[in-house]
């Protein structure tokens, strides 16, 4: 088809949509909303996917996270109970180590302190994650030290987390570290997580480690975490195990087995209290999938409703028409150009919806992002989903557009 030959389309189009308002009106408005949602759901199941596939830092198979609460335990007795379950723990056939830790990358819950660089100002340069754990803790978590050194034992303390006070040494992640000294190297250097507290001194420095949340709140300090050799003495605490190759299902059972046996005292819960490291991913990401799988759906099913309303209107249009196409048919019109016409057509009912469904989608975003804290709607996803329903729209138009294409010029003879 020429440009001429479209552009002559036009008039006789224009003039037909402006007999059949309504329906054009109502089409346009069901592509522009269409438009607005999609474009918004697949930037909300993008920034979702993105979120769910961050890595942890962590070996994440063959690691198993026990929840385990003292009862009647007092602060005094806990340290010689927590070296008790670790020897015990360490020893069990299957298992290559144990730790204690506070909390851990996903677990949902956790500390946060400020980083400072001067004890004496106000504003933190950044929030991190704080782990209080062991020696044992990298080679638990499969976490790669990049620089430095792990934690002595005889640097590791016992502390009650109401009493809590910076350690002398810590641990950064290289994230962390980039942020409080780009360009140079963070071992030695001195930082502080409590305003006006005593200095820790930087010992050594892991690849990655996530923070324990995985909302959109830690976005800006989602990999940044300090371990501080500490075993604290409250009365919840998470046991780590790594398990040897193979043996992750028979030490889910084997380790709490095992802690019962050294202490009945103790509460690990039937709900989250033993799990291993993919179920721990899978209900800390569970809000995340569910928001990413409903927004998919919709998508979807605007999508289906939309090309429905397409070949629906089409197929009034085609059916209205039927004599005029005939007469069309008659004088010479060929089954492609009648073709060509109703694409035309509905390709300029749907460019007035994704125009003004464009407009419609930079406006639902903007009011998310007050509303929700939602990112700015990247260009690119209004471009694609125009693209997507111009598409939708043509290819919906076709069924009915090749059955006009169909229509006989003897229709033009007959009488309604």
């Amino acid at each position: 088809m020429t440009w001429q030959t479209v552009t002559l389309q036009i008039e006789p189009i224009l003039a037909a949509l402006r007999k059949h308002k309504a329906g054009t009106i109502l089409i346009t408005l069901q592509i522009a909303l269409t438009l607005a949602v999609v474009c918004n759901a697949l930037f909300i199941i993008k920034q979702r996917v993105d979120r769910i596939s961050r890595p942890s830092g962590v070996e994440e198979s063959g690691l198993l996270a026990i929840e385990n609460s003292w009862v009647g335990a007092s602060n005094d007795a806990v340290p010689a109970l927590i070296r008790t379950d670790l020897a015990a723990i360490r020893q069990l056939p299957g298992v290559r180590d144990a730790t204690l830790s506070d909390s851990f990358p996903l677990r949902v819950g956790g500390r946060v302190t400020g980083v400072r660089l001067d004890p004496a100002t106000d504003k933190a340069i950044t929030r991190a994650a704080q782990y209080s754990t062991d020696d044992h803790a990298l080679a638990t978590l499969g976490a790669r030290l990049l620089e430095g050194r792990n934690f002595r034992s005889d640097e590791v303390a016992t502390a009650d987390s109401k009493t809590f006070v910076p350690t002398p040494a810590v641990i950064v992640t290289k994230a962390l570290a980039d942020r409080l000294y780009p360009g140079g190297s963070i071992l030695g250097k001195s930082i502080y997580l409590i305003k006006n507290g005593t200095p820790s001194t930087v010992i050594g420095v892991v690849e990655q480690l996530q923070v324990p949340w995985p909302g959109s709140w830690t976005d800006a300090f989602s990999d940044y975490v300090v371990l501080t050799p500490i075993q604290l003495t409250d009365e919840r605490n998470v046991y780590l195990v790594r398990a040897q190759p193979g043996q992750l299902e028979a030490i889910s059972k084997s380790v709490p087995q095992a802690l019962f046996r050294t202490n009945r005292m103790r509460v690990i819960p039937d709900r989250r209290g033993v799990r291993t490291f993919a179920e721990v991913r899978a209900q800390a990401y569970k809000t995340d999938i569910g928001i990413a799988t409903f927004m998919g759906a919709v998508s979807a099913v605007l999508l289906i409703v939309t090309a429905a309303g397409i070949v629906g209107l089409t197929s009034f249009w085609v059916g209205q028409r039927r004599k005029q196409i005939g007469v069309r048919r008659a004088l010479g019109a060929t089954q492609q150009s009648i073709l060509h016409y109703f694409l035309l057509e509905n390709f300029l009912i749907s460019a007035g919806g994704v125009i003004v469904g464009a407009l419609l989608a930079v406006g639902l975003n903007q009011w998310m992002m007050g509303a929700f804290e939602m990112k700015r709607l990247s260009p690119l996803y209004v471009l694609l989903g125009m693209l997507l329903l111009l598409l939708l729209g043509q290819g919906a138009v076709l069924a009915p557009a090749m059955r006009a294409s169909r229509v006989s010029p003897v229709e033009a003879t007959r009488t309604s």
